[in-house]
């Protein structure tokens, strides 16, 4: 049986990649638009995680992510598994603080979150830091009908609740057939099985992909070691680097970071199935 914590990409004509959005919806949008003027039946489009966080725009971003969703999805052989949303530590963080009356110590996870940078997602759908705080002061009935009241306002924007209950934690593709490999990179070996494998942030290389855990969102340093192919991944290519070194193409890594939401573009890339960059978009 299929694992539904990765999105299998089969074998696609081309990959767009999207890097960290940090609730950016301008720079966003016009990555969409030159996404739309080249897209091509049989493409798949994958959002990096790092969608929300940091930026103030969170609604919104959601909001054209969702807009651009329906716009491909119109289009003569689309499916909606060709759209795949990961996770990424801001959407990790923001789904842990939904669940916030669970934390056995909330103030001091909440604090932590704030300090990196789930207070904007926080204030879109209505909360505040104080609220949180004196909540989580309350104990946990009181915690629990805090967070109740986010996740309402979450549900109350059409797609919102559906977008995030759809992430993903990595996407791969798959070999010559579509479907000849598993989800730690076995099987396949031939040189038409090249694969791709689209993270977060990151990945512990001495983990196989099923047992990577929260390394997808938070180990990246991890992904900057590799200097070889993992399993019969040729190619790992990641939206968000932790270090904010930037924009990186090495021999099996690509890192689509350019500091959007700090002042630097947002980074597309188009890929051949293989993972070779064949176009890099910037916004």
């Amino acid at each position: 049986m299929a694992d539904t914590r990765f999105a299998t990409l089969g074998r696609p004509r081309h990959v767009w990649a999207i890097g960290a959005i940090h609730a950016q919806p301008d720079p966003l949008d016009a990555i969409h638009h030159a996404i739309a003027e080249r897209f091509q039946p049989g493409d798949r489009l994958v959002y990096l995680g790092n969608m929300i966080g940091h930026g103030e725009r969170v609604l919104d971003t959601i909001d054209r992510l969702l807009v651009f969703r329906r716009a491909l999805l119109s289009r003569r052989g689309m499916l909606a598994s060709d759209i795949v949303y990961l996770r990424g530590a801001q959407e990790e963080m923001w789904q842990k603080l939904l669940q916030l009356h669970f934390a056995p110590d909330p103030r001091h996870v909440l604090d932590w979150m704030l300090r990196q940078g789930v207070g904007p997602t926080l204030a879109a759908y209505g909360g505040t830091p104080d609220a949180g705080m004196a909540a989580a002061r309350g104990g946990t009935v009181m915690l629990g009908r805090w967070t109740r009241g986010l996740r309402q306002a979450v549900q109350a924007r059409p797609g919102h609740e559906a977008l995030f209950n759809a992430l993903r934690r990595a996407a791969y593709t798959g070999g010559a057939d579509g479907g000849d490999a598993d989800a730690d990179g076995n099987g396949g070996g031939g040189p038409d099985d090249a694969r791709l494998l689209l993270v977060s942030a990151g990945i512990d290389p001495a983990r196989p992909l099923t047992g990577q855990g929260d390394a997808f969102w938070w180990g990246g340093n991890g992904f900057a070691r590799l200097d070889a192919p993992y399993g019969a991944f040729q190619r790992l290519v990641r939206g968000f680097d932790p270090a904010r070194r930037g924009l990186a193409v090495g021999a099996h890594t690509i890192t689509l970071d350019g500091g959007c939401g700090f002042g630097g573009p947002l980074v597309c890339a188009r890929l051949d199935s293989a993972g070779e960059p064949l176009e890099l978009l910037q916004a």
